[in-house]
């Protein structure tokens, strides 16, 4: 008997479904956080040879990939407007409703909408590859446009895939959900180092291909996603179903709900893909500005953008992604005590929020920014002050950019998409002010700097709103966010010993082995410190509940 079929039983008694339920909700979270932590570590790891097989020309080669990736992530929202949380939201209804047919067809209409919304969408990132190119990467970027077409590719199949994976997750069949998007990761991440190393070490050593390779993986990487999910949809039989549906007892236009999802999803896409754009503009502004006022030549531009952009992004991407898990983890609750008009819940979920995001990605930040020296050597290379520099200024950057990502959603949930838009507007409004100035002015530093102040207004004008509506406790939750400030400041000092000790024992520029060895040892000895006072204080208890007390048993503090 299938999941769905399972759900849809009438003859289970309620006790059995509810604990049927919850196992499967658990299950499902195993699986979903499992491949999700997995996949990311592959993105990070995968960075220490692909950079290596570069050669001199790494830091090049790392910023061509992430113009045309964040181009390409940018097309990605845009193509698929929030409709798979839509499929698996309608999916969930109709079984509900004992109408799995109905399901069946809403899935199938789904596919041709978006198989088409694929095309048109990679058909036009394919054909403006040249002026996209040019936008991004200045009037020398002829070699970012094979990244580009490359990438088409990826997004011509990406909306139809996920409605798939929006099916499963509509029947909480998560294991294959998850599935597909682990081996998404792994075959790219194969494709990726494979093609580099075939092309730098055996080939005809141009980097220029080994990019454009490289971006051609995540085209490979969802044939590797589409052949788990079709394997699912015929282990599971679903795939007869969804070829042949029966008869249904409701009706649907799968126009319309997409016409429904976009108006919903627009100002979530929008504000949510901020970052994104802010990355774009500085592609462009930098690589076009920067020829008025220095001599760099077009590589030597690529490889400064790699200072202060790609090389950054590529390890703070795990903790914003960590920052936008916890935001979307608490939109559920504030929209149902918002809904249900509970403020004083409401209130303390705000608060609650704003501690745990702090007792996080705090101790997180200063610990990269104090062990920039063995993470750049370890990842890249043996950084020169002006490369120290600017990715301690970014690291401290992705703070507030996490910080965004977490005070965005609730003002969405709450009914004042409206508002949240104009915050954006004024935002990104600043940004776009700040960024030519501040360019001509610091040149490296220019657009770290533009960012900053914008995101800084942005934040600033979402808190001051949140407080306005929800009256949450600016005393209480400053009083958290001083608890684990203290802790940060204890877990630095030992970060900053082990650290200076072992120095003294790999020398002043260990080789990437050392490197290594420091940051597991030194950041390890700052993560254990952290935890310990953590649980002297009571703070694990009150951020994470029983889970706290159960990390205490395990770490035994």
């Amino acid at each position: 008997m299938e999941d769905s079929e399972k759900i849809m039983n009438p003859g289970l008694q309620p006790g059995k479904t509810a604990a049927k339920s919850k196992d499967q909700m658990l299950s499902g979270t195993a699986w979903r956080t499992g491949a999700d932590m997995i996949g990311k570590i592959l993105g990070v790891i995968y960075i220490i040879p692909w950079y290596a097989w570069m050669g001199k020309f790494g830091n090049e080669a790392n910023s061509l990939f992430s113009m045309g990736y964040n181009i390409y992530a940018l097309f990605l929202l845009i193509s698929t407007v929030g409709i798979p949380a839509a499929v698996a939201r309608e999916v969930a209804r109709y079984n509900t409703l004992e109408d799995p047919n109905m399901a069946y067809r809403l899935v199938r209409q789904m596919l041709g909408v978006m198989a088409i919304l694929g095309v048109v969408a990679a058909g036009l990132m394919f054909f403006l590859s040249g002026p996209l190119s040019t936008l991004v990467g200045g009037k020398d970027s002829a070699d970012l446009i094979p990244v580009m077409k490359s990438l088409a590719l990826a997004v011509l199949i990406f909306p139809s895939m996920s409605v798939i994976r929006g099916y499963f997750q509509g029947l909480n069949q998560v294991k294959a959900y998850a599935m597909s998007q682990l081996l998404e990761q792994v075959v790219r991440v194969i494709w990726m180092l494979g093609a580099t190393f075939a092309i730098m070490k055996l080939g005809s050593h141009n980097w220029q291909h080994a990019v454009t390779q490289s971006t051609t993986a995540a085209f490979v990487g969802m044939l590797g996603s589409y052949a788990v999910l079709f394997f699912y949809l015929y282990k599971s039989g679903n795939m007869k179903e969804l070829l042949h549906p029966g008869p249904a007892k409701s009706k649907i236009n799968a126009l319309e709900i997409l016409k429904t999802t976009m108006h919903t999803a627009i100002p979530f896409i929008v504000i949510g893909s901020a970052i994104q754009i802010f990355k774009i503009i500085d592609n462009s502004t930098f690589m076009n500005m920067m020829p008025w006022v220095t001599d760099y030549s077009h590589n030597e531009l690529l490889a400064l953008m790699s200072y202060f952009s790609a090389n950054t992004d590529k390890l703070t991407m795990v903790l914003l992604g960590v920052a936008l898990t916890l935001g979307s983890v608490s939109d559920p609750l504030i929209t149902e005590h918002y809904v249900k008009g509970n403020r004083r819940e409401l209130a303390t979920l705000i608060g609650y929020n704003f501690q745990l995001y702090v007792g996080f990605m705090l101790p997180a930040v200063i610990g990269m920014a104090l062990l920039t020296k063995p993470i750049y050597t370890l990842f890249y290379q043996v950084p020169s002050s002006l490369q120290s520099h600017l990715f301690v200024f970014a690291i401290l950057q992705s703070f507030l950019l996490g910080l965004y990502m977490l005070v965005y959603p609730p003002l969405t949930v709450m009914d004042h998409k409206r508002l949240a838009m104009r915050f954006f507007t004024i935002t990104l409004i600043v940004k776009v002010v700040l960024q030519t100035p501040m360019i001509l002015l610091f040149h490296s530093y220019g657009p770290l700097l533009a960012t900053t102040i914008s995101f800084l207004v942005g934040v600033i004008l979402f808190i001051r709103k949140l407080h306005e509506i929800t009256h949450f406790s600016i005393k209480n939750t400053v009083r958290g966010i001083q608890g684990a400030a203290l802790l940060t400041l204890f877990m630095s000092v030992v970060v900053i010993l082990v650290e200076v000790i072992l120095g003294l024992i790999f020398g002043k520029t260990p080789g990437r082995t050392g490197s290594a060895i420091i940051t597991l040892i030194a950041g390890g000895a700052g993560f254990y410190t952290y935890l310990w006072f953590a649980a002297q204080l009571g703070l694990l208890e009150k951020w994470f509940g029983p889970r706290g007390l159960t990390l205490r048993k395990k770490l035994h503090i």
